[in-house]
């Protein structure tokens, strides 16, 4: 296998490519990269301004993000107990989630400040994380780093459909309870990947010895944080260390699957924690286990069926496959690998075939096999209706688009090679513009999806502010009971939902919230 590295951001021409004075090549050896070269950076300009534009806009959503359901009491409790006391209520009565109710203390200490800066913060972390993975994962393959606009695109559009493609936009990105639980979460599985990927880079003992150690308290962290979340990073992160084993040759060390198998452990220690704490015995007191039964498993199959005929209805998806493509393109037909691989190994230095083979055909099956899982268990916390609850396919659904995109590159990696003869523009040409139609068409189709959500937002925001100035007025008058409307946003509860006024706890948060005895509708 050779281990020649190539410049990481060389933009220089192959020997073969000539070029005239002003860089456009003659077309007889090699110069026709030139044309490619530049239709796919305007498409990769085109699809990396539209999905930054909607993620823009959805992080400035955040300024309208007012309480509703699981906020008013994360407000009246971080408020009232703080960051460790809430803590410290959720281990004992709530659901066992440390580390999902420390960060709910931190992010709703000042009231809704938090709340509002989270999605700012969430599109950032996502983007530059999905950057930074893209960056190191080509640089593992020994390939050279294409123009930075191309995994910008490919970046952007990849949080663009986490965010806006789902049929939960708003719990995915404004909703604070369901991002600490759901969004949250991937965020911190980037960054701990791109920190054990630069200890690996870094040569130093002493940095993989770190990592290491460190995989273990973030897996546990995790698992603390997000039942969903710690089910499918430990599936994949345990399959990643099985493929990795030194003895199949892909791997020189036993630095990933010593990695792997800390974070494995640690997010097995987070899961015993929170599944033996008092609340997490008290949650599973108010909805009883069915026993698992035929008729139960045919039904969580069912579910699972509607959770991907869903997904695959959403047809924006496509365009995961379609900016990996872009990218793909990108590097095949402008650059090569240098040296060819060593016998039985493949392109691009990866390892034997038949487990490259393996390694490639993987992803999909684990990622049907995790949600699964968390399909299983989202009908057992919450009944038929439990695979309703899009805001949890964000642990899978990011993933899936990484994979779907990675099909897209390598994919488009081959055809680059292939359409990189002289004498193929039309092909070449053909190519790029249905690749270029599918990534530009699917960042489009989150327009609609992104207005509907501007407005719903914005509308209940200022029926909200309303309401409010005139609860506090009364409420600073001296008053004990006050009338709330509820109003609707994003499919989630609002007080005054239950028949009873005893069974309604948002109702009840919302009065504390406000320092009132009880509130009513108007």
């Amino acid at each position: 296998m050779s281990r020649t590295t190539p410049p990481e951001h060389s933009d220089a021409p192959l020997p073969t490519d000539t070029r005239d004075e002003d860089g456009a090549g003659d077309g007889r050896k090699g110069g026709g990269a030139v044309g490619p070269r530049r239709a796919l950076s305007w498409i990769a300009l085109v699809v990396t301004a539209g999905a930054g534009a909607l993620l823009s806009v959805g992080a400035f959503l955040g300024l309208y993000v007012r309480p509703t359901s699981d906020d008013w009491c994360a407000l009246w409790k971080a408020r009232d107990m703080g960051v460790l006391g809430i803590t410290w209520d959720f281990y004992r009565t709530q659901n066992g989630r440390v580390t999902n109710a420390f960060l709910t203390g931190l992010v709703y200490s000042d009231d809704m400040r938090g709340p509002k800066l989270l999605p700012a913060l969430l599109v950032v972390a996502i983007g530059a994380g999905l950057f930074l993975l893209g960056r190191a994962a080509l640089r593992a393959l020994r390939l050279p780093g294409p123009p930075p606009v191309l995994l910008a695109a490919a970046a952007a559009l990849l949080s663009a459909l986490l965010f806006f493609a789902g049929t939960r936009s708003y719990q995915v990105l404004l909703w604070a309870p369901a991002t600490i639980s759901h969004t949250l979460p991937s965020v911190i599985g980037l960054g701990a990947v791109l920190c054990a990927v630069r200890a690996a880079r870094s040569g130093h003992r002493w940095a993989r010895t770190t990592a290491v150690a460190a995989a273990f308290p973030v897996g546990a962290a995790l698992g603390m944080l997000s039942e969903p979340f710690a089910m499918v990073a430990g599936l994949l992160a345990g399959t990643t260390a099985l493929l990795c084993l030194p003895r199949l040759g892909w791997t020189k060390d036993r630095y990933v699957p010593t990695w792997c198998a800390s974070a494995c452990l640690g997010l097995a220690a987070g899961l015993v924690l929170l599944s033996t704490s008092p609340g997490a015995r008290w949650r599973r007191a108010q909805h009883p286990q069915e026993p698992l039964t035929a008729a139960a498993v045919g039904e969580t199959f069912r579910d699972w069926w509607h959770v991907w005929e869903t997904i695959g209805g959403q047809g924006a998806y496509a365009g995961a496959a379609a900016v990996g493509a872009l990218l793909g393109l990108g590097l095949g037909l402008t650059r090569a690998p240098d040296r060819a691989p060593a016998h039985g190994g493949t392109a691009v230095g990866l390892p034997a075939r038949g487990l490259f083979r393996i390694a490639v055909l993987l992803p999909l099956p684990l990622i049907a096999l995790a949600s699964l899982a968390v399909t299983y268990g989202l009908r057992t916390g919450y009944g038929d209706v439990g695979w309703t609850y899009g805001r949890t396919w964000t642990s899978f659904l990011l993933p899936l688009l990484l994979t779907l995109c990675a099909y897209g590159t390598w994919g488009g990696y081959r055809l680059g090679l292939l359409l990189r003869a002289p004498g193929r523009p039309a092909a070449r040409a053909a190519v790029l513009v249905a690749v270029g139609a599918v990534a530009v068409g699917s960042t489009a189709a989150l327009v609609r999806p992104v207005y509907e959500l501007t407005t719903s937002t914005v509308v209940r925001a200022t029926a909200w502010d309303r309401q409010n100035a005139r609860i506090r007025a009364e409420v600073a008058a001296g008053a004990r009971e006050v009338a709330y409307e509820p109003l609707l946003v994003g499919g989630l509860t609002e007080p005054l939902f239950a028949r009873t006024y005893e069974r309604d706890w948002a109702a009840q948060c919302a009065a504390t919230y406000y320092g009132v005895d009880r509130i009513h509708r108007p």
